[in-house]
């Protein structure tokens, strides 16, 4: 008989990888893809309030559209200039900028590659059609004719300016601003590449509000935490007890982490009002400030309020997850021990802790990360302020992002954000949990 072939197998690594194959690449679309798409646009000039930047681009482009419906005005206004300051000064002077635009123009209006392009969006205009395809909007152009064609607009610009600070007649004046504002509109619909490598990085690694809004994230993240774990640990203790009316109390200890958090942020901020917070006149009476109105009016006492209300918020999530590590320990452990002569205390620190420890990471691990992303809360209750004392890495990307429209600076602080919380999760993984992901002997 001949030789057998050999059948095609894969060995038990190579098994497990492909098994993980599909999480992988599920990780990579919904978690990298988006990063990889901010990376990109914080490379680039992007400001969605800024219709010369309003896209991210490496050559010259033009708006066709803006450039037809300008270059309608630009005529009428140059032909008025040109009668008005004919057997003065300025004619030659207006006459070249307008033959020197004229040349540039045709050159558009004739050119292989956007001519006909062109032709369908000055149709378009003319009709009073928008123009809604992108595809067709906007045109690309040779890099030196744009370069070219920039500096005869801005000189334009610049030799009209000078005419009109120098003149004296007011109509004659406002026919040259009339004419200039024409010229700088046509310099406009000229897309300049907005690529900028990391300088955006540099500028914000640099500047004092970023780290600010660090220093505040990592400050609300370690306090608050720090007393969720402490409090929920406790929580979690009593509520794994066996007592009359156990459900009941651990339905209710739930109830402050069902309230979503943008409703649990406004009901604090009635409750830390100056005039009518129950809880600020409270805490004035008890002396524990010097006054209802500092609440939210002053930096420490906002950043006390927001880690009071995150605590309020988030304990249960903890005692809950604390809860279920609880319910893994033997009792024959407890009971054992309880033989030996050990107390409540020493059977809690040797037996409940180190039982605990795997709950424990996952559930800092989770908290620290959901703190360090902490978003509505703030933004809601104190908006970052009084001045910035309590904004929040997130809570900055969202107002440079959103309220700037400054999509390529913006997206510099949404990477921060991500690095940030990739230090974080490698850091309880190869610190303090690298067991739970090592396979036991």
């Amino acid at each position: 008989m001949g030789d057998k072939k050999k059948k095609f197998q894969l060995s038990e690594s190579q098994l497990g990888y492909l098994m993980v194959l599909p999480a992988l690449i599920l990780i990579f679309a919904v978690t990298l893809w988006p990063v990889a798409q901010s990376f990109y646009n914080s490379m680039f000039d992007y400001r969605l309030n800024d219709p010369t930047r309003n896209q991210t681009t490496l050559s010259y482009q033009i708006d066709l559209e803006r450039y037809a419906d300008n270059y309608f005005f630009y005529e009428r206004d140059m032909e008025q200039l040109i009668s008005e300051t004919e057997g003065t000064e300025m004619e030659d002077t207006v006459v070249s900028i307008q033959n020197e635009i004229s040349d540039y123009h045709q050159m558009i209006v004739e050119s292989d590659n956007i001519g006909d392009q062109f032709a369908i969006v000055d149709e378009m205009v003319i009709n009073f059609e928008p123009v809604n395809d992108n595809d067709l909007k906007y045109g690309q152009i040779d890099n030196s004719f744009s370069e070219d064609y920039i500096d005869v607009l801005e000189s334009a610009d610049e030799q009209l300016g000078t005419f009109f600070e120098q003149e004296d007649d007011e109509d004659l004046a406002q026919t040259i601003a009339d004419a200039n504002a024409q010229i700088g509109q046509l310099d406009r619909s000229m897309i300049r590449p907005n690529f900028i490598g990391l300088q955006n990085y540099g500028k914000y690694l640099t500047e004092a509000r970023t780290w600010s809004a660090m220093w505040n994230t990592v400050f609300f993240t370690v306090i608050s935490v720090f007393f969720e774990l402490i409090i929920g640990l406790a929580v979690a203790l009593v509520i794994n007890r066996a007592f009359i009316g156990r459900g009941a109390v651990r339905a209710a200890v739930l109830i402050p982490w069902a309230i979503p958090t943008a409703v649990s942020a406004m009901m604090w901020s009635y409750l830390y009002d100056g005039q009518s917070g129950i809880v600020a006149h409270y805490f004035e009476q008890l002396g524990l400030i010097s006054d209802s109105s500092v609440l939210l009016s002053t930096g420490s006492g906002a950043m006390f309020s927001i880690i009071l209300a995150d605590v309020w918020k988030t304990m249960p999530y903890m005692a809950l997850l604390l809860l279920a590590g609880l319910q893994t320990i033997s009792e024959s452990l407890y009971e054992a021990a309880e033989v030996d002569g050990a107390g409540k205390v020493q059977r809690f620190f040797y037996i409940t802790l180190p039982m605990l420890k795997s709950a424990i990471l996952v559930a800092l691990l989770f908290r620290t990360l959901d703190a360090f992303r902490v978003f509505d809360l703030i933004y809601v209750l104190t908006g970052g302020g009084p001045a910035n004392s309590t904004e929040s890495i997130s809570v900055y990307a969202y107002q440079v992002l959103f309220a700037q429209q400054n999509f390529g600076e913006g997206s510099v602080l949404s990477v921060i954000m991500f690095v940030s919380v990739a230090l974080i999760s490698i850091l309880f993984i190869k610190l303090i949990g690298s067991d739970l992901f090592e396979d036991k002997k």
